[in-house]
């Protein structure tokens, strides 16, 4: 089942999120949270730091285990997801970090480093609550449009519009990794809900896609209308055309 919340704009959205987050960590303190990088989550981190540092939240017993991470590029890197989770959220809470998971995207063994990561995931217990960004080709993690829907974790070769997209986070296109290591759709899909988050009016098509088209490894976050717990929480401007075709919105 899908719930879809509209938000007015990217800060709305990010408060929005963060409550649900919020709520899941309150609820249930030795939660485990899947984490999503890129652009769109900054503003809900943001916000459940805040919330942290007023004394509202505790993660101290909470594990995490990110999507994906690009292969080749050394943690120190500043456009490492590692980096990222640690300048955007781990360093201003109280998160352990040896509960914090993402994939080693240097790893010499990809394929080792993919059941190893499975062997993460599957002995947290299983995740709880699933943070999804949505990409302009509607992929999540970095399961790109392809064939089939890849069940595992796995190493992925990015596509032109993916590396196109990323290339205003490096010096320029060319610096950008080809391939990443990301968490499968059945991993994604094995999370006990999830919330995906949406912004800006050039995520409405991909947002369309997922909630109204066919379910298609050609888009690969149309599988989400097969899970029975999502959330969606996007601004106005990236729910417009599933406001368009009539599809039922909360406020």
């Amino acid at each position: 089942m899908m719930k879809i919340i509209k938000a007015k704009d990217y800060n709305d959205m990010s408060r929005k999120a963060a409550n649900i987050i919020s709520a899941q960590v309150i609820m249930k303190p030795d939660c485990v949270l899947g984490l999503a990088t890129g652009s769109t989550p900054i503003g809900t981190y943001k916000q459940l730091i805040e919330w942290y540092e007023k004394g509202d939240l505790d993660f101290g017993d909470v594990t995490t285990v990110n999507l994906d991470e690009y292969k080749g590029l050394p943690r120190e890197n500043d456009q490492s997801y590692f980096y990222f989770m640690n300048h955007n959220l781990f360093d201003y809470v109280n998160v352990n970090p040896e509960r914090t998971h993402l994939p080693n995207g240097m790893n010499p063994d990809a394929d080792a480093e993919c059941k190893r990561y499975e062997e993460v995931i599957r002995s947290t217990g299983g995740v709880d609550l699933q943070l999804l960004g949505l990409g302009h080709n509607g992929h999540i993690g970095f399961n790109e449009p392809g064939d089939c829907f890849r069940k595992e974790t796995h190493v992925v070769e990015l596509t032109q519009n993916t590396i196109e997209a990323n290339a205003r986070f490096f010096e320029n296109e060319a610096a950008v990794p080809k391939k990443a290591i990301t968490m499968g759709i059945g991993c994604i899909m094995a999370a006990r809900r999830v919330l995906l988050v949406a912004s800006g009016a050039n995520k409405a098509e991909a947002v369309y896609r997922t909630v109204c088209g066919p379910i298609t490894p050609q888009c690969p976050a149309s599988i989400l209308q097969l899970h029975n717990d999502v959330v969606i929480v996007g601004d106005e401007e990236a729910l417009s055309m599933v406001r368009e075709a009539g599809v039922e919105i909360c406020r």
